[in-house]
This record gives C-alpha cells, sequence and structure tokens, in this order.
C-alpha cells in the first residue's frame, strides 16, 4: 500500500483545516465493518481523553448520507478526523493488519512534521538557521548515499556533482564562486554562512535530488550531475516565479553556524 494513499483521501474544510472521513478511513485499514472499526475509534476516543486533549476537537462526529436499497437514503454516523485522531485510531487498531503498521509509521511521521513546523514558527532567525543546517548535513548525508549508488565514487567526482547542484540554484556559480561572492575564507563552509531562507532553498535541492536520483534509477556520473543541475535549476525557477530573492543575492548572516552551535553550548541548560 503506498503512503500516498492517505494524502488522497485527506480533505480540507472551509476553515482550512485537514480532517479525514471515518468512513473512507475504515476500507484503507482494511476494515470490512463499521461495529469492528468503531470499536477501535472508541478506545482512540479514550487514549485521546487520557492524553489531556479534547476528544470533540479530534473526532467530531457527523451524519452521512448513503443510497440504500432501491435509490433510499438514509443517514449513517461518521467522524471528521484529525491527524491525530488517525494516528490514535492506528495505534489502536489491529496489530496484525499491514495497513495498520502503515498507518502507524505514516501518521506519527506527519504529526511530528506539524510539530515541528509550529515550534519552527516560533524560531529566532538564528534558531531557524541552526535547524535547518542541522536538517541539511542528515540529507546531505543520504544525498552523498544516492549520488554515489548512481556511480559517483570518488571524493573529487562528489564534488564535480555537488557543484552541479550549485550551479544549477546560482545561475552557474560553482562552492567556490560562491563562497567569493560571500567573502568566505579557503576553509569556511559555505553552508554555515547562509540565512534561513537560503539555507531552505538547498534543503529542498538536496532532498529532491535525492528523490529523484532514487525515484528514476539514475546511473552514470554524467546522468547523476545533470539530474543535480536540473532540481537545482528548477527550484531557482520556482523561486523566481514567486518573486523571491535569488539565493546568491541574499545577505551573508554575521556569525557562522558554527559560531552559533558554540554560544548555544555556553547557554545554560535550561534556555
Amino acid at each position: 500500500m503506498d503512503e500516498s494513499l492517505f494524502d488522497s483521501i485527506r480533505h480540507i474544510d472551509t476553515y482550512r483545516q485537514e480532517y479525514w472521513s471515518a468512513r473512507e478511513l475504515m476500507p484503507v485499514l482494511e476494515y470490512k465493518q463499521w461495529r469492528q472499526f468503531s470499536d477501535a475509534i472508541a478506545r482512540a476516543k479514550v487514549a485521546c481523553s487520557i492524553s489531556g486533549n479534547n476528544v470533540q476537537d479530534h473526532f467530531a462526529e457527523v451524519r452521512k448520507m448513503i443510497v440504500a436499497g432501491k435509490g433510499a437514503q438514509r443517514s449513517i454516523q461518521d467522524y471528521h478526523l484529525s491527524r491525530y485522531a488517525c494516528y490514535l485510531i492506528a495505534m489502536n487498531g489491529d496489530p496484525r493488519k499491514k495497513a495498520i503498521a502503515l498507518a502507524q509509521a505514516y501518521f506519527a511521521v506527519k504529526t511530528r512534521q506539524q510539530e515541528l513546523a509550529e515550534s519552527y514558527e516560533r524560531l529566532t532567525e538564528d534558531q531557524k538557521r541552526m535547524a535547518i543546517r542541522a536538517e541539511l548535513r542528515r540529507h546531505n548525508r543520504s544525498l552523498a548515499d544516492a549520488a554515489s549508488e548512481a556511480g559517483v565514487k570518488t571524493p573529487q567526482e562528489y564534488a564535480v556533482f555537488q557543484n552541479a547542484g550549485y550551479k544549477g540554484l546560482y545561475g552557474g556559480l560553482t562552492a567556490q564562486g560562491i563562497a567569493r561572492r560571500k567573502g568566505l575564507k579557503k576553509n569556511e563552509p559555505i553552508l554555515d554562512h547562509m540565512g534561513s531562507t537560503e539555507l531552505a532553498a538547498n534543503l529542498f535541492r538536496a532532498t529532491q535530488t535525492d528523490d529523484k536520483l532514487r525515484r528514476d534509477h539514475v546511473q552514470g556520473k554524467k546522468a547523476a550531475n545533470q539530474t543535480h543541475y536540473d532540481v537545482g535549476r528548477k527550484v531557482r525557477q520556482t523561486i523566481a516565479e514567486l518573486g523571491g530573492t535569488m539565493p546568491e543575492d541574499l545577505p551573508t548572516p554575521d556569525k557562522s553556524i558554527r559560531q552559533l552551535e558554540k554560544e548555544q553550548k555556553k547557554l545554560p541548560k535550561k534556555e
């Protein structure tokens, strides 16, 4: 079962809030009878209450009209479920079902992503920079693995591969050219001297290239380099279409990520 199936049955209400219909979720989780599925919902509602959440905020009971025999219509019970409610239902579902295991993983990850997004909005610019830079380190490792599987093996080949992505995103500039533009010294990493917006563009470049290399089973150094360049150029094109500032024109922060991390370590643990 594809995780995108859970996305395909996601709804957005008039208040721009997402929800899932319990009736639509039921067959996806391989339940055939509403009675059995409603038992899992009941257990999930108890778990929601115990965790200190308002059950109605996550399990909104509604009525749904269906066509019965000979064209007659009748009203049946349904719920509009939040992402958290779906997660609780999956956690309280039949663990023998493969779909339940997939749903547990899907809604756990998505719920965590939502929490992180909400937390992210409360961060200062320096905190955002450190958070994105940490994420970029992780994704760059995955990108390096994907590039290696495609045939990029030596450090020299990987440098060429990385520059292909930078050229696409920065309008032809290599890592060295970006460093010169930022006024950096030879051993100063360019990613440590980017603001949150510029880092976010590079994170998108890295994640999308990683996905495309694996999804398209790209093979060969030349093809891998071209893929990285094309993704970088596409990100640049998107920035232009949105009326954003090109990454090479964004300001360079006064402090590097390394300096910020050192300062962070010196803060009292409570802070």
